[in-house]
């Protein structure tokens, strides 16, 4: 993929590259998938370079930079290791709703420590019951003096449990249900009467913690509030759209990581006198992925570069998804057939990468979902 890249992106993705070589250790990584967790030592080290918030303002110690520079490290990070990448990028993940429409309380209070690696963030936006049907909340947050007293149930939290805070969408107009009930709160992690159940062992991102939320009169200060009043409908569509992107960067590290590991043994191994390389149909594999890993590029890469938060192309943000996710499910699928029985061995990693694209691509959205969306925006409202 030739993009242009400019001199500091350059530096960015050469940055992360040696980081990922220096830091992510194949037999830590086995361990920690293990045990499911991340190594804070490595979030630690990833924090101090300016990994961690690279697209936070430089004023709550961020980097400056956008959302394709994020996207950069998302890749680099995630073909090197798709689990140990993902660990990392979710770190900050759901700091985003703060980044964009929080007040500057907010985000000095909260952004610095997500950027300095001490604290993780997440999101509580989904219920049992509604899905991606946000308009069916259940979760509710009702004004008492200057507090927020918030009662409801999420579930699939990332980072729930662990989490600094959380950016909870709850029902704030009980008489209507309309999209302007809808708003969007920071709740702390350690607040009275939040609590995690249902900790979820995972096929894949094991990394990363996973979790139902439950809320039994929490109370916050209204001043807690992201943005305005009733408009988590928008903040939440748009937080989707640049997690989508985020999703599909990190997919699209994964699918080169399983590729290299593919293009790399088929080179050594032989049968039947040849290396198994040199043979027509595990070119015409390695040709088919390839050009997979190369359309799903296109795309991640104009998702990010385009990214509007006051104006998000959706559509495209959802192809983009569709496309890489896609890629690193069958590139994942293929590079364990080239490998033969060794494929399935957890030493060889390309299982691993595998299993992370078979949950990169349910989430934030599965695929369904995005179709849904990108047919709207081609055809419209028929009548």
């Amino acid at each position: 993929m030739n993009f242009q890249l400019s001199k500091s992106q350059k530096e960015i993705q050469k940055a992360a590259k040696e980081f990922a070589k220096g830091e992510f250790d194949k037999d830590l990584a086995l361990e920690q998938n293990k045990l499911q967790k991340f190594p804070q030592t490595i979030r630690h080290n990833a924090a101090e370079l300016g990994f961690i918030g690279i697209h936070f303002p430089e004023k709550y110690y961020g980097g400056g930079f956008g959302v394709f520079e994020n996207t950069l490290l998302a890749e680099e990070f995630c073909k090197k290791d798709s689990s140990m990448g993902m660990g990392l990028m979710l770190s900050s993940f759901a700091s985003e709703p703060v980044v964009r429409f929080g007040s500057h309380e907010l985000k000095e209070k909260f952004l610095i420590p997500i950027a300095d690696g001490k604290i993780l963030s997440g999101a509580a936006i989904t219920e049992a019951n509604s899905g991606y049907d946000i308009t069916s909340l259940a979760t509710t947050a009702v004004r008492d003096g200057d507090e927020w007293v918030i009662n409801g149930k999420k579930n699939y939290v990332v980072n729930g449990g662990k989490a600094g805070f959380y950016c909870v969408l709850c029902k704030t107009d009980l008489e209507t249900s309309s999209f302007n009930s809808i708003s969007m709160i920071l709740v702390e992690g350690d607040r009275d009467g939040l609590s995690a159940v249902n900790t979820r062992s995972k096929l894949g991102m094991r990394m990363s913690a996973l979790s139902d939320l439950e809320f039994r009169n929490v109370r916050v200060p209204c001043t807690n509030l992201i943005g305005k009043e009733g408009r988590g409908m928008f903040q939440a569509s748009t937080f989707y759209d640049e997690s989508r992107i985020l999703t599909a960067a990190m997919a699209l590290g994964t699918a080169r990581g399983a590729f290299a590991r593919a293009l790399d043994y088929v080179k050594q191994r032989e049968q039947f006198g040849k290396k198994i390389g040199q043979f027509e149909v595990t070119q015409h594999k390695l040709a088919d992925m390839a050009m997979q890993i190369e359309q799903a590029a296109f795309l991640t890469y104009s998702a990010a570069i385009n990214f509007d938060p006051k104006k998000s192309d959706s559509e495209m943000i959802a192809m983009a998804k569709i496309s890489a996710c896609s890629a690193a499910l069958n590139v994942s699928s293929e590079a364990i057939q080239l490998l033969g029985g060794y494929g399935y061995m957890s030493e060889y990693e390309v299982e691993r990468c595998y299993r992370d694209s078979k949950v990169l691509e349910v989430f934030c959205g599965n695929t369904k979902n995005l179709k849904e969306i990108i047919a709207k925006n081609i055809v419209g409202n028929i009548r």
